[in-house]
């Protein structure tokens, strides 16, 4: 049975987006005959049980760091803090963990944004293979595939002269890893017609900085006479105040973690939200959206998404109103055309079969 080994940033605030591809990946590579295990650090509010709950996956759990130092070699990684430890120590502890299984795993997956080709260049012994789950184009790696679901401008070039010649490359959102449940919604895609009667706010996992009620403000403000779906993940700091605030719209509903994503993805005529992982489960399902970057690194896929007219983007959250969102979405509402135009793009630049295209480069070998 071929194995694979992936060690994934199992963080609550950084790690969510990264657990729930990785999740996907893990389910087809599964399906496949693979025999897959996680190895995560145990930070504080980690997702470690999630890991495993969702799943059935056996999570080695390295130690919570007691401490942090800058390694020694001059190329500390602008997010080098969010592994809890030095790299080396990680790469010690991660073959640590590869090596109380008996047999070498086929291969390696690394998802996580403080790891670099000095790491993955220790574990290639650990490994037959190693493949790269990536979105920043920050730092280089030392692997045999690397993986960049999204869409930005100029994609074909952003890890040029950070990989090996030897690296295959697959790139944007046709690899997307969607959750099974986003392929299985796909067989019903509406055709929308452009008339917007729901709205769908979610601001991914955490919404640390409540763009959520910065929505529902603006929905309220524009008089939109809309039903409203509100999700927020299960470790939102603001539920209770979000609930409060839902209850001042005569047509919202809160959904807190809910397991039905899909079913009101595809039940909304538009979305409001974030440009992370979220983006490619809406397109999948042919969701239009307004968008506002929540962090940096959201920004050069929110401008893709304007370019190809696959989203409305507002800007940075610190820059967004919520006159700004209630004036793009009136706009919006006032041109069908426009609304329905969009949900046909989104439709077209991924199908939600993105786990099953990446599962096949593993040559999986069942028993």
């Amino acid at each position: 049975m071929s194995g694979v080994a992936i060690r994934v940033d199992a963080s609550t605030a950084i790690g969510s987006g990264h657990v729930m591809r990785c999740l996907s990946l893990a389910a087809e590579l599964t399906t496949a005959g693979a025999e897959v295990r996680f190895i995560c650090r145990e930070h504080a509010g980690n997702l470690c049980d999630t890991i495993a709950d969702q799943g059935g996956y056996e999570v080695h759990r390295l130690p919570a760091a007691q401490h942090t130092h800058d390694d020694d070699s001059g190329k500390k990684l602008a997010h080098a803090a969010w592994l809890g430890t030095d790299w080396a120590d990680d790469a010690a502890q991660t073959a640590t963990a590869i090596a109380a299984h008996e047999k070498k795993p086929d291969w390696l997956v690394v998802d996580h944004y403080a790891l670099d080709a000095r790491w993955e260049s220790v574990l290639r012994s650990s490994a037959h293979n190693v493949m790269v789950i990536d979105d920043l184009a920050d730092r280089p790696h030392a692997c045999d595939l690397l993986l960049d679901q999204n869409l930005h401008r100029e994609l074909g070039a952003r890890y040029d002269g950070l990989i090996p010649s030897s690296c295959q490359l697959l790139l944007g959102p046709r690899y997307a890893l969607l959750r099974p449940e986003f392929r299985a919604a796909r067989t019903q895609l509406r055709n929308r017609d452009g008339t917007v009667q729901r709205i769908l706010v979610f601001f991914g996992g955490v919404d640390a900085g409540n763009e959520t009620a910065k929505a529902l403000r603006a929905i309220a403000a524009s008089g939109a006479n809309v039903v409203v779906d509100v999700i927020l993940g299960p470790s939102s700091p603001h539920v209770e105040s979000t609930r409060a605030l839902c209850a001042t719209l005569p047509r919202a509903r809160l959904h807190h973690a809910p397991r039905n994503i899909a079913q009101l993805m595809s039940s909304a005529d538009l979305a409001i939200g974030a440009t992370g992982a979220t983006t490619w489960e809406r397109c999948c399902l042919g969701l239009p959206a307004i968008v506002i970057s929540l962090a940096q690194n959201q920004e050069s896929i929110a401008h893709a998404l304007a370019d190809g007219s696959l989203a409305v983007y507002l800007g940075a959250s610190a820059a967004v109103t919520p006159d700004m969102i209630a004036a793009a979405l009136l706009e919006l509402m006032r041109d069908p055309s426009r609304v329905a135009a969009m949900s046909r793009a989104c439709a077209e630049i991924t199908d939600g079969n993105g786990a099953a295209r990446v599962a096949r480069m593993f040559d999986i070998v069942p028993v």
